[in-house]
C-alpha cells in the first residue's frame, strides 16, 4: 500500500492514467542497478529516486574529481575526493529518504555482478567503457533481467531497451558484436554536459516504463541523438540468432516452449 505522503509525493505522475496507484505500487516495490554514477547515471538515479523506486543499487569505484562537475550533476563541489556512491547517496537520501541505497564501492567482477543482477528487477547500464557494457549485458542475459543501455560522447549518444524476456529483443552484443577497447572514453574526446543529462533522463523514462508496465519501450530500437543539429533518428534492431551471448538462451527457450507444446 502507499502511505498518505507517499501519495502526495507521487501524486502527479499518479496522475497519468498509464500510471496510476496500481503503477506506482509497482514502482516502490522494484529494484534496479544502476552501473556508474557519471554523466548518465546522475540523472538516472536522481530521477528513479525522486519517482519513488524502492531499492537502488549503485555501483561505481570511482571518486569525484573536479574534472566531473560540468556534467555529473549528482555531485557537487563539496563531494571532490569522496567515493561516487558515498557521494551520490548523500544526494538520493536528500531527494527521497524513503528509497532503500544500496552501495557498491568496488568493481564488479562477474560472479559480483552475476549475483547483484539475479537480485533486482532492471539494470541501467551508465558506463563509459566496452568492456564493463558487456559483462552488464551477459549478465542479464543470463539473469532474464531487462537493461536500458546508454552512451554519449562528445556531441553525438545512443539509447535501447534489451529485454531477454521477449523472444523478439536483440541483446547489446546482437547490435555491437566484440566492439573495441580503442574506443575513446569523455576523459579523451570531451562530451557536452546537456547531452548526457538527456540520454540518462531518457533512461531514467524507459526504465520507468518497464517498472510500471507503461507504453512502448525502445526493444529492437535504437535512439541515435545527433545534439549538433538537434536531430533524433531510430533504427530498427533485430536479433542476432547467432548471436553469441543470447543465441543459445533462445534456442534453449525455444526448445522448452517446443516441449511443452
Amino acid at each position: 500500500m502507499l502511505t498518505d505522503e507517499e501519495l502526495l509525493r507521487y501524486s502527479r505522475q499518479i496522475l497519468l492514467q498509464q500510471v496510476d496507484i496500481e503503477g506506482q505500487l509497482r514502482i516502490k516495490q522494484a529494484s534496479v542497478l544502476i552501473v556508474g554514477l557519471g554523466g548518465l547515471g546522475s540523472p538516472v538515479a536522481m530521477y528513479l529516486a525522486a519517482a519513488g523506486v524502492g531499492e537502488m543499487h549503485l555501483a561505481d569505484f570511482d571518486t569525484v574529481d573536479l574534472t566531473n562537475l560540468q556534467r555529473q550533476i549528482i555531485h557537487d563541489t563539496s563531494s571532490v575526493g569522496m567515493s561516487k556512491v558515498d557521494s551520490a547517496m548523500t544526494r538520493l537520501t536528500a531527494i527521497n529518504p524513503q528509497v532503500t541505497l544500496v552501495p557498491h564501492r568496488t568493481a564488479l567482477d562477474a560472479d559480483t555482478l552475476a549475483a547483484v543482477v539475479a537480485r533486482v528487477d532492471l539494470v541501467l547500464d551508465c558506463s563509459d567503457n566496452f568492456s564493463t557494457r558487456e559483462a552488464v549485458n551477459a549478465a542479464c542475459v543470463n539473469a532474464g533481467k531487462p537493461l536500458v543501455s546508454g552512451a554519449a560522447i562528445r556531441l553525438e549518444a545512443q539509447l535501447s531497451v534489451f529485454d531477454p524476456r521477449r523472444a523478439d529483443s536483440p541483446c547489446y552484443h546482437c547490435l555491437y558484436g566484440h566492439g573495441s577497447e580503442t574506443e575513446l572514453t569523455c576523459s579523451e574526446a570531451g562530451v557536452i554536459g546537456p547531452l548526457v543529462g538527456l540520454v540518462g533522463s531518457l533512461q531514467a523514462l524507459e526504465a520507468l516504463k518497464l517498472l510500471a508496465g507503461f507504453g512502448d519501450p525502445l526493444v529492437g530500437r535504437l535512439l541515435l541523438i545527433d545534439a549538433l543539429g538537434t536531430r533524433f533518428r531510430e533504427l530498427k534492431v533485430k536479433r542476432d540468432p547467432g548471436c553469441s551471448v543470447c543465441g543459445a538462451r533462445h534456442l534453449t527457450r525455444d526448445a522448452s516452449d517446443s516441449n511443452e507444446a
